[in-house]
């Protein structure tokens, strides 16, 4: 019995190697927004995890600056640590601006949380951009060899190849998309996740914008005057 193609479908296809910057300058831009938080609100020294940040970013930049089939482990590795930390400082910051917002007397203006929340809510649709693009059938090297294997999300150009250019694939700038309309709709749209664990972290995700907007946005706005 002949074996199914391994280009019978849209993302059967092997995608073309793809670009790091756009991820690393959505990178760039997190860090800039821990690195201007509020010291309170911050895990640790303002300056330690932007600096640890930075240090997992430029050599990924410098040596693969292209993503592309069979690259080395430890270059994965370093994308998943750096995203991690990412991660888990910005979830750090939520959960200390919550306790802030609960503790009596606190003194923060309205613009102070505001400004605050914006940052964290950027930072947090800029997080789950990365992991999607990171794990979605493997991540960026995996998407780019022959090996056929099944998608976490799928975008409305895989039920539709005759809406895409020939050999369209996605790419980041295709997850940033994903990840900020479930921010702001607390929904997939137009893109569906496929697997348990896609499912899992756009819950994740929503729930900490949900999180962000309705419990800090909503204090903000009752101290404005």
């Amino acid at each position: 019995m002949k074996s199914p193609s391994r280009t019978s479908a849209a993302w059967g296809k092997a995608a073309r190697g793809e670009l790091r910057w756009p991820a690393s300058i959505a990178v760039a831009v997190a860090l800039f927004f821990q690195a201007t938080l509020p010291p309170r609100l911050v895990l640790g020294p303002q300056w330690f995890i932007p600096v640890l940040e930075l240090a997992l970013l430029l050599p990924l930049s410098i040596v693969a600056p292209r993503r592309v089939a069979g690259e080395h482990n430890w270059l994965r590795r370093g994308a998943l640590a750096l995203i991690a930390i990412i991660n888990v400082a910005n979830a750090g910051s939520l959960a200390l601006l919550v306790h802030y917002l609960l503790q009596p007397g606190s003194k923060a203006t309205a613009s102070q949380l505001l400004f605050a929340s914006a940052e964290i809510w950027l930072t947090n649709v800029i997080v789950f951009a990365l992991w999607y693009w990171e794990l979605d059938r493997g991540g960026p090297d995996e998407r780019a060899s022959d090996r056929h294997r099944q998608p976490d999300f799928l975008f409305p150009q895989m039920g539709n190849p005759g809406c895409a250019p020939t050999g369209w694939s996605p790419m980041f700038v295709d997850y940033l998309y994903v990840a900020f309309v479930n921010a702001m709709a607390f929904s997939p749209g137009d893109t569906m996740p496929l697997t348990r664990w896609a499912k899992l972290l756009m819950m994740a995700q929503a729930l900490t914008s949900l999180l962000t907007v309705a419990l800090v946005a909503a204090r903000a706005v009752g101290l404005a005057p």
